[in-house]
């Protein structure tokens, strides 16, 4: 544990938190993953702290985009800091014909940090999203016209794979927060040129949308967002559950890929959704967006012989009497 003099308030609130959302059990193996900005090196800085007495083994893995010119030079950045602190380091380099998109970078690196957890044998990736990302994602997500399970996206614990679960520590901690305790640590932060890069919508809502609504609204946006992100959590919890025992009632128990739209019409259209969305990941290779499950949803009440234009790979749902059975090729 750290010394009186080092405690900080953001150590007692990490501390806190584990224990309370058991989060990283003791004797664990854990995978920080580590950009060199300040969230991620107050996370590391936290956990390298805490690690006595949790007892934790602890790696530090990058994610080198190859974008930037300074790119190697932040890998260096990062490897130095995992030195200092006398942590193992791994690195994973993007293929050369990466996309430069958002979406391509992020698949990318979990699936990199993933592949090194798997290599080194570690049960838990922890990555530094805050309270402020949660914000962020809250507003991305609604501009696009998410429902509440993309409203709530940034969550406390995520599985990855069988073995590998992913987890997000510091969602009460804004990103000020972690500013400070670098500042007030001597922590050297490496600043990505991309992170100031407005072409990315995710940029222009942390540069431009939040601080004008913190000026123009609410100067705690960041914090009733992120709070907002939590409540929803719980309640897409509660409905997955419930749209799960649905679905195990209403599909055929022969195994067919088919569903009973009687039992399904006598629930809630929220459960009856959520229960469609359920079954069609049981069966297409890619997760349904809502103009699919859409598209199953008016069977339910739908005639006879009644069915959908093509879903993907050329997949077919129809009204089979009672049943609505998908076939595919």
């Amino acid at each position: 544990m750290p010394n009186a003099s080092s405690w900080t308030p953001l150590h007692a609130r990490l501390h806190q938190t584990l224990l309370k959302r058991q989060l990283l059990p003791p004797g664990q193996g854990i995978l920080v993953a580590v950009s060199g900005g300040q969230d991620s090196l107050c996370l590391l800085k936290l956990l390298r702290d805490l690690q006595p007495k949790w007892e934790w083994t602890l790696g530090v893995a990058h994610c080198n985009h190859g974008w930037r010119n300074d790119a190697h030079a932040n890998a260096a950045h990062v490897e130095t800091f995992a030195q200092s602190w006398n942590l193992p380091y791994e690195v994973a380099i993007a293929p050369s014909m990466l996309p430069t998109t958002e979406a391509a970078a992020r698949d990318w690196r979990y699936q990199a940090l993933i592949e090194m957890a798997q290599v080194q044998g570690y049960s838990y990736l922890v990555t530094g999203h805050t309270a402020s990302d949660r914000a962020e994602t809250l507003l991305h997500n609604l501009m696009r016209g998410s429902g509440a399970d993309g409203l709530q996206a940034l969550t406390w614990r995520r599985s990855l794979t069988e073995r590998i679960q992913l987890i997000r520590p510091l969602l009460n901690t804004t990103r000020q927060e972690t500013g400070k305790f670098c500042q007030e640590h001597g922590i050297s932060i490496w600043e990505d040129t991309t992170n100031s890069d407005r072409s990315y919508a995710r940029n222009r809502i942390r540069l431009d949308l939040l601080p004008y609504l913190q000026t123009h609204f609410n100067p705690k946006v960041e914090h009733h967002l992120s709070q907002t992100a939590e409540l929803l959590q719980a309640d897409v919890a509660y409905l997955e559950a419930e749209a799960s025992r649905l679905l195990a009632q209403a599909i055929a128990p022969s195994g067919k890929p088919a569903v009973n739209r009687r039992i399904l019409h006598s629930a809630a259209t929220a459960l009856q959704r959520r229960a469609l969305r359920q079954f069609l990941q049981m069966h297409l290779p890619n997760h349904p967006n809502f103009e699919q499950v859409g598209k199953l949803h008016a069977l339910i009440t739908a005639p006879n012989r009644s069915q959908t234009d093509p879903l993907p790979k050329g997949a077919i749902a129809r009204v089979e009497g009672d049943w609505i059975v998908l076939t595919t090729l």
